[in-house]
């Protein structure tokens, strides 16, 4: 075994939510080159391998008897693409809003709706995040992974990715890939994206700079900085409901913020649902729903894993009760 681990790991550093946690063992991956290695490695000791990136989309449990893999292979290449679009490359373990703010620094638009969400370039495409109007999957040009299953690297286009809201093929089939760089599109000539009405309400925008700096702006006003009061973002998706479902909680709840999508389907809400439950601003010990945004879960001080699921499935059970509608988290149970 040539693969050196660090043993007895502690990771309470390395999630946004500021959870305890410890690994049996750990390896900070600075080159997707270690990854076929690895994985014979963990199954010379007989242990599982989870793949960690900035630890801003999880929930930390408080012992791990495997291999964590936190990924920290840096690198950035801007190139010229079809159609007067550059393409950005990155590494899997490149801060996110580092990058957007690279980009935006060179006056190219695509990226800048993004600013500020946590976490590295890997995560991105696993949960295809989104943010004032824009998802990954909209600048998404393709990605390479390393697949556990036949072991070998796989370039992998959008199709190939299955992007929806807040979904992919490596949420659908978790534990398989390990997402090592990523290619999105951007522009010097695109011009902002502006179909959030909050953020469009701030323009005109006349650079990507100014969009990015307004939506910094919009996030602080809603959601606590993570390295001041724990906590992992949004914490439950957005329900979407079925045309004939989505008309019907509309006639009963007229006030409702409600979103037509494209296939006729209606999205609702999460925060709004949990809002009206009376439990914004909710506190149970250590853990609570942030007071400006009943979308965040935030760790008071000294929570732990199970505070957090135990919150959660509180809320859950609170709007179900109110609204028949069923919550779905977005961390993972890490």
């Amino acid at each position: 075994m040539s693969l050196s681990l660090s043993q007895n790991f502690d990771l309470t550093n390395h999630n946004s939510f500021q959870l305890r946690g410890n690994s049996a063992y750990a390896r900070a991956i600075v080159d997707e080159a270690e990854l076929p290695q690895l994985f014979e490695v963990a199954e010379e000791l007989g242990v599982p391998v989870r793949i960690l990136g900035g630890g801003s989309n999880v929930i930390l449990s408080e012992q791990y008897d495997g291999i964590t893999a936190i990924m920290s292979s840096r690198g950035r290449s801007l190139a010229d693409g079809e159609n007067g679009q550059f393409i950005v490359e990155a590494s899997a373990g490149e801060n996110w809003h580092e990058l957007v703010t690279w980009t935006v620094e060179q006056g190219l638009w695509g990226l800048e709706n993004l600013a500020g969400i946590p976490g590295t370039v890997g995560a991105a495409p696993i949960q295809n995040i989104g943010a004032y109007g824009v998802e990954l999957s909209d600048l998404f040009e393709s990605l390479v992974a390393f697949d556990r299953t036949e072991r070998r690297f796989v370039s992998m286009d959008g199709p190939s990715c299955r992007f929806a809201y807040r979904q992919s093929l490596f949420k659908q089939e978790p534990g398989r890939y390990v997402v090592t760089s990523v290619r999105l599109k951007v522009s010097q000539s695109r011009g902002p994206s502006l179909g959030y009405r909050d953020l469009s309400a701030l323009g005109p925008f006349r650079s990507p700079s100014e969009v990015m700096q307004a939506v910094l702006r919009l996030r602080a006003s809603k959601l606590p900085d993570w390295r001041i009061l724990g906590n992992a973002g949004s914490f439950f998706h957005n329900p979407v409901l079925s045309a004939d479902a989505g008309q019907a909680f509309t006639l009963d709840f007229p006030n409702a913020p409600a979103f037509p999508q494209t296939d006729g389907s209606i999205k609702l809400s999460a925060g709004w649902l949990i809002e009206q439950a009376g439990l914004k601003g909710y506190r149970r010990g250590a853990v609570g729903v942030f007071e400006r945004h009943a979308l965040v879960l935030v760790n008071h001080g000294g929570a732990t894993c199970k505070d957090i699921l135990e919150l959660s499935d509180f809320i859950m059970t609170s709007v179900r009760d109110k609204f028949g509608i069923t919550l779905g988290r977005e961390p993972e149970l890490f």
